[in-house]
């Protein structure tokens, strides 16, 4: 009898760490996807006039970055950070034209509804000519 007393409080437990585990889980904006690739290769005559980024939920573009900048640290966006409003979850913003071959790195901020923040970068490489099969 004993033994069945303490298994309860001990499943309850179990059951509200996995449900504030759970919630947790889903409280942060992720990165998706993004165009241009992240870690991809884009010919120089496709390179797009903006980023834009994905996230795993709703992000607030007022509170969120997007920041595009080449090997010497030189910002290449036009800093006009803006949402889809079709679409919560994206982040775009303007791109100088045109980008030069070359490696660049997007440093994102993203603020999700619930005012949770999440950061990370990742790179992309512009070619002057591609060829098939090397696109990402």
């Amino acid at each position: 009898m004993r033994w069945t007393r303490l298994k309860i409080p001990a499943a309850v437990l179990a059951a509200a760490l996995f449900w504030v585990s759970a919630v947790g889980a889903h409280a942060h904006a992720r990165l998706k996807r993004a165009n241009p690739p992240v870690g991809g290769i884009v010919a120089a005559s496709a390179v797009p006039g903006e980023l834009q980024a994905w996230f795993s939920e709703r992000v607030e573009p007022g509170l969120s970055e997007l920041r595009v900048v080449d090997t010497a640290g030189k910002r290449v966006d036009r800093g006009d950070i803006h949402g889809d409003p079709d679409d919560l979850t994206q982040l775009r913003v303007g791109l100088a034209a045109p980008l030069a071959p070359g490696l660049y790195r997007v440093m994102w901020r993203a603020v999700s509804s619930d005012t949770h923040r999440t950061n990370g970068s990742f790179p992309f490489r512009v070619r002057a000519k591609i060829r098939p099969g090397m696109a990402r």
